[in-house]
């Protein structure tokens, strides 16, 4: 029998995500790992009045992909698929992997290519602004979060409020919270992180604020804008490993000067992090600072989709911007990174840093110290 959960999540995506409405064509993309979301989720599109088109790949072709295709195949990009991403009304991506470090042998080099040429996909996609990207929870995701199957079934289904008996009315009380500080920002001009081996400030004068409460995103839970691209200066240092392609980038720093990386380091796979941000000029700039909301995300658990929304931390991408918050950096790159600014437990082996905690400030005020809003 399905997870009642499941069904109330695929009602929460269609209707409340998506605002799927009638004679849409509605495309969902997942593993076949997911099969029992996108069945409901079919299910609601069509009770929408809508028209599904499901899309399920086999689990394991990616790493046959890199190691088969050649140059040409790496750079390939459908007619059908150029036809299909400018016709569809609204996208469905579901993260739903059995195999989280399944690309870890794959040459970054052959992953550049790949992405340079999904560019044209993705920017066709973000310029609709009609598109979802949530995950279904896999034995994969739970390694990686040191959790049981159950444990991170429970933990996705409350991320999302699937747990609730009205998971809309939940979203709204995010939405309500974020307009507030987005109402402090939106006249800001300068944004700056101090924190452990952290001083960093950048200019977002004029940028638009956006508020994630759920419709790109699910789960959510941030505030996010394009950082004026030649405005950051100073030094970070990320608390968290970020991956790509599966593998694990840890312990990265970073130095800007006129809102370009100088300077980039990681412990672990340095030569992926040097690789990525020369795959085109705008992948050394900032194309994204975000601000975490959710403190019901309480634990790093190795996946960006729910990390960058941990209450108490700031993300900021490398690549591109999002056009609807005036951001002008383009590139085929986006990646997110994370500074935890909370206060930590006394662990030494705890997230790096965390223990001292952090602050950021606007205009010179304090908008968040320790992981706290004083607003």
């Amino acid at each position: 029998m399905t997870d009642p959960r499941v069904a109330k999540m695929a009602r929460l995506l269609v209707r409340y995500c998506g605002k799927i409405k009638k004679g849409e064509t509605v495309l969902v993309r997942a593993s076949t790992s997911a099969e029992p979301l996108v069945r409901e989720m079919g299910r609601e599109i069509l009770r929408a009045g809508a028209h599904p088109m499901l899309r399920l790949s086999p689990e394991g072709f990616g790493p046959i992909f890199y190691a088969e295709a050649s140059k040409e195949q790496l750079a390939h990009v459908s007619k059908i698929t150029l036809y299909e991403a400018r016709n569809i009304d609204h996208l469905f991506n579901i993260m739903s992997d059995t195999n989280t470090r399944a690309l870890t042998s794959v040459p970054p080099r052959k992953q550049a290519i790949t992405e340079r040429a999904r560019r044209k996909i993705s920017d066709i996609i973000m310029a609709k602004g009609r598109w979802t990207l949530t995950l279904f929870p896999t034995a994969a995701y739970a390694q990686d979060a040191e959790m049981s199957l159950a444990e991170f079934e429970d933990f996705v289904y409350s991320t999302v409020f699937a747990d609730k008996r009205d998971p809309v009315a939940e979203w709204k009380k995010v939405a309500r919270f974020q307009a507030r500080l987005i109402r402090r920002l939106r006249r800001a001009d300068e944004v700056r992180i101090v924190g452990p081996d952290t001083d960093l400030k950048m200019s977002v004068k004029g940028r638009i604020w956006k508020n994630s409460d759920g419709h790109f995103n699910m789960p959510s839970g941030e505030v996010f804008t394009g950082p004026i691209e030649t405005s950051a200066e100073g030094y970070i240092r990320y608390t968290y490993p970020v991956c790509y392609r599966g593998k694990e980038v840890d312990d990265v720093r970073l130095v800007f000067r006129k809102g370009k990386v100088v300077e980039a380091h990681a412990k672990k796979n340095n030569a992926l992090l040097q690789t990525m941000i020369k795959i085109d000029p705008g992948a050394k700039r900032l194309g994204e600072l975000g601000i975490g909301t959710n403190y019901g995300i309480k634990r790093f658990v190795k996946n960006i989709l729910f990390d960058e929304k941990i209450g108490g931390s700031v993300h900021l991408a490398l690549g591109m911007s999002y056009t609807e918050t005036g951001g002008k950096n383009r590139s085929a790159l986006h990646w997110d990174m994370i500074k935890d600014l909370r206060r930590g437990p006394s662990d030494p082996d705890g997230p790096r840093g965390s223990r001292r905690g952090g602050q950021i400030l606007v205009d010179g005020k304090v908008l968040q110290k320790n992981g706290e809003f004083l607003i």
